[in-house]
């Protein structure tokens, strides 16, 4: 959530960089709501003081003996209109804080506007691989190879479902594990969240209420199946004052993610691609503001590592601001080469969401010796996820005799064995 006295100082600023994602941005009737709102307030300011001198007042005339029934009679009127006005205040600061809500996050300078036709490609590494032989797609690797049952899944959880089967099930349990163990390295800490939320943790995240379709809610109730655990983790310091000791806090989770899919027959889709359920590790950091860019920088190093430790060809993507989530201020995603298809698919997006998630979330961090909390700021990166990445290990991987090269960090999970066969 934007924050309102920001826009008001700075509104050319904040429409410039929110119409690199709008089609157009008016403050006018925000801006007229809240000035009802600060008029009100000093309303209802005037009236106290003179509740209270007239306080004093009776006070002093009881202690006189003196009859004071006409100014409490008074006073009683005056106390009257503080309620109604009172009330008053609660419905127009709800009617501001509904229309602030609505404005997406405010894209960094540096990011361009616009949607995916935008999006910069910044960096590479490694090669596109290159074959002797006709390959493969993904999709008739795993079925040859035992690895995933299509079928089956289609009868378990309709379209848009898989069941890993045998080794396939060993490859995506190691991935998991690989990504489990470098971060563990690196000092964050583990958390398995609840998959069953809250609906104030998807408002939290910046994914309600405009996103709602995305996501399985519970019907009858205001609960959702985790669509990813970013929307969890942000929710463990919601209404939290952090004390500067406590900071910078790291996280990563492993979850299932659960999504509303359309679906799609298209070549690129087949296989694990896209699904309603697949398996994550989201990394996660609460920062002071001074660090958020430093710990940025190290999402995206962390995602990046991943990737080069399978040996995979990969791409780093700057997003322009449209193609960026509502909540984010600035994404890279990490997109690996599938050469069936002969494009690059997102196995990570890092983003920098500044203090919009905060605001909603009500986190704050107090410095040591401060009187005043600020508004910490909230980082997330996949590291990583797996459906897209066993694709992308089967076709990079794969060879002439239709057998796939297991990449070396992942051996120790195969009892050692170089080939899937």
């Amino acid at each position: 959530m934007l924050d309102i006295n920001f826009i008001r100082e700075n509104e050319e600023e904040v429409k410039k960089g929110l119409l690199k994602r709008m089609d157009t941005v008016d403050f006018t009737e925000l801006f007229a709501k809240d000035d009802e709102r600060k008029k009100i307030i000093e309303e209802v300011e005037v009236l106290k003081a003179e509740r209270n001198k007239a306080s004093d007042e009776i006070g002093a005339m009881k202690r006189e003996g003196k009859n004071a029934d006409e100014v409490i009679a008074k006073m009683k009127a005056v106390s009257d209109k503080i309620k109604e006005l009172d009330t008053k205040l609660n419905d127009v600061k709800d009617e501001v804080f509904e229309m602030l809500k609505v404005f997406p996050n405010i894209p960094d300078e540096d990011v361009l506007g616009g949607g995916k036709e935008n999006n910069k490609v910044i960096r590479a590494y490694g090669e596109k691989p290159e074959f002797e032989f006709e390959i493969k797609n993904h999709y008739d690797l795993s079925v040859d190879l035992g690895l995933v049952d299509y079928e089956r899944g289609v009868k378990l959880g309709g379209n848009n479902s898989w069941v890993y089967t045998n080794k396939g099930a060993i490859l995506e349990w190691a991935l998991i594990n690989y990504f489990v163990e470098e971060h563990i390295k690196d000092g964050y800490e583990f958390i398995l969240p609840p998959h069953i939320l809250k609906y104030e943790c998807g408002y939290a995240a910046g994914q309600f209420p405009k996103f709602e379709k995305d996501v399985f809610m519970l019907e009858g109730r205001k609960k959702f199946l985790l669509p990813t655990s970013e929307t969890a983790i942000l929710n463990l310091h919601r209404d939290e004052i952090i004390q500067d000791a406590d900071m910078n806090k790291k996280y990563f989770s492993y979850t299932p993610c659960y999504r509303e899919e359309a679906g799609s027959y298209r070549a690129e889709e087949r296989g694990v691609i896209r699904g309603n359920q697949f398996n994550k590790v989201e990394m996660f950091q609460f920062t002071r503001p001074e660090d958020s860019d430093k710990a940025f920088d190290e999402l995206v190093g962390k995602a990046e590592k991943l990737v080069q430790g399978l040996g995979l060809h990969y791409v780093v993507s700057k997003l322009a601001a449209g193609d960026c989530s509502a909540a984010m201020a600035r994404t890279y995603d990490i997109e690996i080469w599938i050469p069936s298809m002969g494009i690059y698919k997102e196995v990570s997006s890092a983003s920098n969401g500044r203090d919009y998630q905060a605001r909603r979330a009500g986190i704050r961090f107090k410095r040591d010796g401060a009187k005043k909390t600020e508004f910490i700021h909230t980082l997330n990166a996949s590291g990583l996820a797996t459906s897209r990445l066993l694709p992308a290990i089967l076709e990079q991987n794969q060879q002439a005799d239709g057998s796939v090269l297991i990449p070396e960090v992942l051996r120790k999970w195969f009892g050692g064995a170089e080939y899937l066969k």
